[in-house]
């Protein structure tokens, strides 16, 4: 279920993207006046977007009966404005991948039993930092069972097991499948990691697995391929509490796209994990926050090179990486005319000095002039909390509507 609707129009308008008199509109706002008053790059956020979207995720376990908890993906997006909404709703904890993470999230206003954390290769000072808070703490190899039950005796905890089976945006976000992949516990280890955990005096509380990030419809078949298999480790472990089933889902990015129907999810959760009667955890973050943020760039150069028009703009990958990391397809929208039909074809680049810093080829737009202002859409997940200071050019920006 998705709730883009019947709109006319381009394929990404829904409530909050809009296209009014040909000129594109966010969260009710002008996106080019924004980008002209505040300078660009500049992200540009609706908190609002937020909390519809994780209405929508809550509503289907509802209506599969689920005994659930969302526990938002705290490094798909770091943004304050956005952590205050999440608390503000009471019902959203926090997952949690680094020291830091548990330490931003306890300052954010979370207690520790709200939140989830699900780490790799922890180093010790890590576990100085995780040890100290009580947690919900799952772990991913064999190793740290045997230095968390040497340093923490009694300590409740959660394995990681990888299903063998995954899928994402791109084989760089695919956690599980045929290719082993360092994270998890694997089928044949299983029972070992158990018995270990017994002789360390640890108890197994909860299972997790995350098979990739940004899968879509196409992908619900072999994310619940993975809850089938996790379903039956489950049934091995004594006096289960939970079972994590990790986060990924997608939204749509293209036209092609089809986003996961949210009901068939989690009644297919339902279907194998609801005769455990456990607690079902998930911890989306792209799902969450992805479309709730746009990245408006402004044109600084329209040339021909080589029989290809480019297209550059003020911003580089060290402010928005996912296209050059992830290579997966970017949607770019002319503010200035959001529903026009597409004139020309050019590769969109920015001004960091490396060959793969580029945001889209084959990228159709109306006629593009040097000075107007382009949105990158879908911008708030894996943009600006992934953002680096190279070539000494300075992250985007960020705005908060109100």
């Amino acid at each position: 279920m998705n709730d883009t609707g019947d709109r006319p129009g381009p394929w990404w308008r829904r409530t909050g993207l809009d296209v009014v008199e040909g000129r594109l509109r966010f969260a009710g706002h002008d996106a080019e006046a924004i980008a002209r008053e505040h300078g660009t790059p500049l992200y540009v956020y609706d908190p609002d977007r937020l909390a519809v979207n994780v209405g929508r995720l809550q509503a289907a376990f509802d209506r599969a009966q689920l005994r659930h908890r969302i526990h938002y993906a705290l490094k798909a997006n770091r943004l304050p404005a956005f952590l205050a909404r999440l608390r503000s709703l009471g019902t959203v904890g926090i997952d949690a991948c680094s020291p830091q993470e548990v330490t931003l999230a306890l300052g954010a206003g979370w207690k520790p039993e709200d939140i989830s954390f699900t780490g790799t290769n922890l180093s010790e000072r890590d576990l100085n930092v995780i040890l100290a808070q009580p947690v919900i703490l799952n772990l991913d190899s064999l190793s740290a069972i045997r230095r968390v039950g040497r340093r923490a005796p009694g300590r409740a905890i959660g394995l990681r097991v990888n299903p063998q089976v995954g899928t994402g945006y791109s084989a760089q976000l695919t956690y599980a499948g045929e290719k082993p992949t360092k994270f998890g516990i694997y089928a044949d280890r299983f029972d070992e990691a158990l018995s270990l955990a017994r002789d360390c005096g640890l108890e197994v509380q909860g299972l997790h697995f995350h098979i990739g990030s940004g899968w879509l419809r196409a992908g619900l078949d072999t994310f619940l391929e993975a809850v089938m298999r996790g379903a039956e480790l489950a049934r091995r472990v004594p006096g289960l509490r939970y079972f994590n089933i990790g986060g990924g889902l997608g939204i749509p990015l293209q036209a092609s796209d089809q986003g996961v129907d949210l009901d068939a999810y989690a009644q297919g959760i339902a279907l194998y994990l609801g005769p455990l009667r456990i607690a079902i955890f998930a911890e989306p973050g792209d799902f969450l926050v992805k479309d709730a943020a746009i990245l408006l760039t402004e044109v600084v150069t329209v040339e021909d090179k080589g029989g290809t028009r480019f297209v550059g703009v003020d911003c580089g990958s060290n402010a928005f990486n996912l296209p050059a990391v992830y290579h997966f397809h970017q949607e770019i929208v002319l503010c200035r005319a959001a529903d026009a039909p597409p004139a020309m074809s050019c590769t969109v680049a920015g001004h960091i000095n490396e060959a793969g810093d580029v945001f889209a080829e084959n990228c159709r737009l109306a006629n593009v002039r040097e000075g107007d202002v382009l949105a990158f859409l879908g911008a708030g997940g894996y943009g600006a909390s992934m953002a680096s200071y190279h070539c000494a050019r300075p992250p985007a920006r960020e705005l908060v509507l109100e």
